[in-house]
């Protein structure tokens, strides 16, 4: 994955500093949520419990699996660090639609065509499940509706 941070950040600088004071806050709530054991590291155990307190079972191979995304143990500074590369992840996906889009909309047949045929191509049935969650009018895809589809809500996006 290629990171757009900003070269300050890229030089040891601060990485709160590419985040909102209100976004902070609520890393911190998060973190103190997912610290079931408040020692200040999120572990095996407490991914574990956060999962069985929303009902979801998970294994220690999944559990395994998340924490490597990490280089090493996930402290508060660790955790906001994976958030701004899923943040930065999700920016380059959003401006790859930018090729497409004119005036807030990507011509659906142009769009398929690019899908089927460069990259990892998409076949016939992948292009009529993923076309028929679009919002299309006219043969023309709703581009901000089709970005939202592709990477969660940013900050103060209305619904």
């Amino acid at each position: 994955m290629i990171l757009n941070f900003p070269p300050s950040f890229q030089h040891g600088s601060n990485i709160f500093a590419l985040f909102s004071q209100k976004q902070i806050q609520e890393f911190k709530e998060a973190f103190g949520i997912m610290d079931t054991d408040k020692d200040g590291i999120v572990s095996a155990g407490d991914l574990k419990a956060v999962f069985s307190s929303v009902g979801k079972s998970v294994s220690d191979g999944e559990v395994s699996d998340m924490l490597s995304e990490a280089p090493g143990p996930i402290n508060f500074t660790q955790m906001v660090t994976l958030f701004a590369e899923k943040m930065a992840g999700d920016d380059v996906i959003l401006k790859s639609f930018d090729a497409f889009e004119i005036n807030g909309k990507i011509d659906a047949e142009m769009f398929k065509h690019s899908l089927m045929t460069w990259g990892d191509k998409f076949t016939e049935t992948e292009i009529n499940d993923a076309f028929g969650e679009f919002q299309i009018e006219g043969g023309q895809i709703d581009g901000t509706h089709l970005k939202g589809l592709m990477v969660a809500k940013k900050e103060g996006e209305e619904e």
